[in-house]
């Protein structure tokens, strides 16, 4: 699917490294950089592809999403605003199904660099009578820097959904994660003992990470560094079979070849004013 991404018609090419395509109904903004390769869709500003140079994909996208308006995507790194999980309708906010608004783009030796905004309005009001500015910021080099700030008059909480490319979900681990987290699944607190696996569904918020997460992955041979910025949690998600093939927009198998670490605000949500978090990517051997 990332290939495809990349064969796509350039509509538009604003500087050496950023073109501006459409992949379905949403526009894209792709990069093609020395340093790395990322495209990003208007369409909640969300990263749907990011590969160091000399790496393969890092980020998983499915190739049954529908790249409809006002459709969610699944994979890459959504956005989760101004709510996360069913606090609200619908599931994980309206930020990841908004047309946002390319502010402002530019690109030096070391990566592209992307700014996107979304606004309230009657129609995002009719959901969350709030006003607000909410921006996300993407550095798209050999590491990946996305930052999201929310000015708004009403606290929120939110995660980068991160959708991670993996040889085999059941053998991957995770640490970093911190001991302390409440299992979605089993609807009970728990401590963490040693790394995380994924045997099965797992959906659990950490409430005490530690400021790096690290995704080890035997087959592929790398570790995916997760690092989060003024993060208040770290959900650790895969969705295992069963619920898999009850998804329209994963393959039947498809819960193999992703898991899900997400940098969030969800226990210290946003604070009104001006407030946000981020996350830093990058890649190990």
């Amino acid at each position: 699917m990332t290939e495809d991404v990349f064969a796509l018609p350039v509509i538009d090419r604003p500087t050496p490294s950023i073109s501006l395509r459409r992949l379905g109904d949403l526009p894209l903004v792709v990069v093609e950089h020395p340093q790395a390769r990322a495209a990003v869709t208007l369409q909640g500003a969300q990263l749907i592809a990011w590969q160091p140079a000399g790496e393969r994909p890092v980020l998983w996208l499915s190739g049954l999403s529908a790249f409809r308006e006002g459709k969610a995507v699944r994979g890459g790194v959504p956005i989760c605003w101004p709510w996360f999980g069913g606090a609200g309708s619908p599931s994980h906010g309206f930020a990841r199904t908004s047309a946002w608004t390319l502010d402002a783009h530019h690109e030096d030796e070391d990566a592209a660099f992307l700014t996107l905004s979304l606004a309230s309005s009657p129609q995002t009001r009719e959901l969350w009578p709030h006003d607000f500015t909410l921006t996300a910021r993407f550095k798209l080099g050999r590491q990946c820097e996305i930052d999201l700030e929310a000015e708004a008059d009403h606290t929120s909480t939110g995660a980068l959904h991160s959708y991670f490319t993996v040889g085999a979900a059941d053998g991957v681990t995770v640490s970093g994660l911190g001991d302390h987290y409440f299992d979605k699944v089993l609807d009970t607190e728990g401590e963490q003992d040693g790394d995380l696996t994924f045997p099965g569904r797992i959906d659990r918020v950490y409430t005490r990470p530690a400021d790096t997460s690290l995704i080890h992955d035997p087959v592929l041979d790398r570790v995916i560094e997760v690092r989060h910025r003024d993060a208040g949690d770290a959900v650790a998600w895969n969705p295992g079979p069963e619920l898999s093939r009850t998804m329209a927009d994963v393959p039947d198998e498809g819960h193999t070849g992703f898991v899900c670490v997400e940098t969030a605000r969800i226990s210290r949500p946003l604070e009104g004013a001006k407030d946000g978090f981020g996350v830093t990517l990058g890649v190990r051997r």
